[in-house]
């Protein structure tokens, strides 16, 4: 049951130090209330501040935060949290490189340490931590970056005008540029909430005033020209012949000259003309007949 317990402790330690930055830091509470903006002041020859009125291992370096308490790191972009945890295996290196003189509330494992070497950190965190950790105490000293510029715009807010979680990420969006070189310290940076309105709140919309109906615009056809009710319907031109041909008019009756009748030249002697209603007949004859074809005409008389 022992070797069980101890093989699964190995299993955590390794899987937590294997973590990326990102993953390592979760959001916790501590018992660290700083009412008011600390005086910071910067560590000699390193990039790190230290709040030397504080009765706290408190520092500042890369933009961020960083707070020992007992035998855990944390860090927070605010002064007063809140604060994420940090395994140890994702320290930066200039923190941990601060000495010993330089940490407000030591913990007892400092007893005995030089005040101006750095803690014994591979002593503290065993063999596996300085394998993998072996020059985290060797520096070019004539290298060493600037610190980077601290979040005074903080000062302005303490107490109960302490901002929350969302309002911070936006106060600090707006009034503090630096970027930080440390990965852990980017990664926490990019973890944090989305930019809101001024007081915390989400983005409103804005109103946009309404807008007058568009008329609708239906494509416009050519007007329909009625056929003419005067005109024939004209046959539908097949595609690919020439210009409409023509009907040809039906051929007209050739015309008949004048019908002379030959008794008509004669005239009748006065008071021999047979009555109207007898001859009549013969002088319009029949339709369709021509007195030609009668033959000869009566002897007279």
């Amino acid at each position: 049951m022992r070797r069980r317990l101890i093989a699964l402790c190995i299993s955590l330690l390794g899987a937590a130090t294997a973590l990326p930055p990102a993953q390592a830091a979760v959001s916790v509470s501590i018992g660290i209330n700083i009412g008011a903006y600390p005086q910071m002041v910067v560590v000699p020859g390193y990039p790190v501040y230290y709040a030397p009125a504080l009765g706290a291992n408190f520092f500042f370096y890369d933009g961020l935060y960083w707070v020992l308490d007992g035998d855990d790191w944390y860090m927070s972009s605010w002064y007063n949290g809140p604060w994420s945890l940090v395994q140890p295996a994702f320290v930066p290196y200039y923190l941990l490189r601060v000495p010993v003189r330089y940490y407000m509330a030591p913990p007892a494992y400092f007893r005995g340490w030089q005040p101006g070497a750095p803690p014994r950190w591979g002593q503290h965190w065993g063999p596996q931590w300085e394998q993998r950790h072996r020059d985290w105490d060797r520096w070019n000293r004539s290298a060493v970056p600037k610190p980077a510029p601290l979040p005074v715009y903080q000062r302005a807010y303490s107490g109960e005008r302490y901002p929350g979680p969302q309002q911070q990420a936006d106060l600090q969006a707006r009034n503090y540029r630096y970027q930080p070189r440390a990965e852990v310290a980017r990664d926490f940076m990019q973890q944090q909430p989305e930019r809101r309105g001024p007081a915390g709140e989400p983005p409103r919309r804005q109103a946009q005033p309404p807008q007058p109906p568009q008329p609708r615009h239906e494509p416009r056809m050519p007007p329909s020209r009625e056929p003419d009710r005067d005109m024939p319907p004209q046959r539908e031109q097949p595609r690919g012949e020439g210009p409409p041909r023509r009907e040809a008019a039906p051929p007209r009756a050739p015309e008949r000259p004048p019908m002379v009748h030959p008794n008509e030249s004669q005239r009748q002697p006065p008071g021999r003309a047979e009555p109207q209603e007898r001859g009549r007949g013969r002088e319009q004859g029949e339709p369709g007949r021509d007195r030609r074809d009668e033959g000869p005409g009566r002897p007279q008389r």
